[in-house]
């Protein structure tokens, strides 16, 4: 057989391919068995880390020293300025909100037939008074005459006795004629005292019936706040001394208790709801400037020490500041901290609110730090996921 004979160019290139295809094979294998390294943690150069999570303990009503209990104003004068008597409204002169004074009228009803009525009942005493004249003459001339012996002593008696009729009878329809006239007085409607106007349910033209009610008034110079509560804190009150009282509507909302009024008087029913086992307390508000704008109805808090509140009890709820409170459709929460500082979205059930403050019924313990920004909280916990 003839042997085969290589070339001097081709026997370089072969063993340069060889040696090519030794080196991959190495690079490869090294690479698949080097160990793998995790990268290096913290932010890359040049880039700041996270600010600090702005955050607040949860405080319960004791460490802030009272309790709040959501009340009502309401006024201690309020009357309501029912009909005496039927007939039309002709004349109405005020409406809501209108200040009056002592003794103002507030509107008229018909009085045509009763006034006819008076004029005939004062047509009837004249009438009586004539007849008594004549009978007070009579008896006098009878007088006389059983004086001379001219008549007998039975027809003095009768005449004596028929003046004592005829008296009797011009007192009774005297008397019918003062009551006509007092009768026409009910057809004025006047306000008792000087107040507000709180409310006029009728119009010129309506009937007014005895009962019906024609104007609401009230002092606004007597306000006084009424709330409900527990009776295990009422217990505990006192004298009353440390009650304050907090007005929105005066205050502005989101006042808060660092804008707290000290009413003169607290007065505590005898009486509890059975179904709430509640107290009502009366806090009578002093009279000025403070009352300026408040009117009957309007929302207010009483401010109890928080000494007065339930002891040896369940625990106060804490009180959180409103601005964390996160709503997302039905769901109510707080980022709440955890030991390691980051915030976990949690959900809690809310209870009274002052503005500023909102209290939480459950869901938080007292002392548990609370993201103060909702948002800042939010992004950090998705960087951190």
């Amino acid at each position: 057989m003839a042997k085969r004979r290589w070339s001097g160019a081709a026997r370089p290139a072969t063993a340069m391919a060889a040696t090519v295809a030794a080196a991959l094979a190495a690079v490869a294998t090294a690479l698949l068995l080097a160990p793998r390294t995790a990268p290096a943690a913290g932010p890359a150069p040049g880039v700041a880390a996270p600010p600090a999570l702005a955050s607040v303990p949860a405080q319960s009503a004791r460490s802030t020293g009272r309790a709040a209990y959501d009340g009502v104003v309401e006024a201690l004068r309020q009357t309501v300025i029912a009909a005496q008597v039927s007939g039309a409204v002709v004349q109405l002169d005020v409406k809501a909100g209108d200040r009056v004074k002592a003794g103002q009228v507030l509107l008229r009803l018909d009085a045509r037939a009763a006034d006819q009525s008076a004029v005939a009942s004062e047509a009837q005493v004249r009438a009586a008074r004539a007849a008594q004249e004549v009978a007070e003459k009579e008896v006098a001339r009878q007088r006389q005459l059983a004086a001379d012996r001219f008549i007998s002593t039975a027809a003095l008696d009768r005449a004596e006795a028929e003046y004592k009729a005829a008296a009797a009878q011009a007192a009774a329809l005297l008397a019918q004629a003062g009551a006509a006239r007092t009768q026409t007085g009910f057809y004025v409607v006047r306000a008792p005292y000087a107040g507000v106007v709180s409310e006029v349910p009728v119009t010129l033209g309506e009937m007014a019936l005895p009962g019906r009610p024609l104007v609401t008034l009230y002092d606004p110079a007597a306000l006084r706040v009424s709330a409900a509560v527990p009776q295990s804190a009422a217990a505990a009150l006192g004298d009353g001394r440390g009650v304050r009282v907090e007005l929105p509507a005066v205050d502005g909302a989101g006042a808060g208790p660092q804008r707290l009024h000290t009413p003169v008087r607290v007065l505590q029913l005898p009486a509890a709801d059975a179904a709430t086992h509640t107290v009502t307390l009366r806090a009578d508000l002093a009279p000025g400037a403070p009352l300026a704008g408040l009117a009957p109805g309007q929302f207010a808090r009483l401010w109890l020490p928080a000494a007065a509140a339930p002891a040896g009890g369940a625990a106060p709820s804490p009180w959180v500041p409103a601005q964390a409170v996160v709503r997302r459709a039905e769901m109510t929460g707080l980022y709440v901290l955890d030991a390691a500082g980051r915030p976990l979205l949690r959900q809690v059930r809310l209870g009274r609110s002052d503005g500023q403050q909102v209290e939480v019924l459950a869901g938080l313990g007292s002392g548990e730090r609370v993201a103060t920004d909702p948002q800042a909280a939010a992004r950090l916990a998705v960087a951190q996921k």
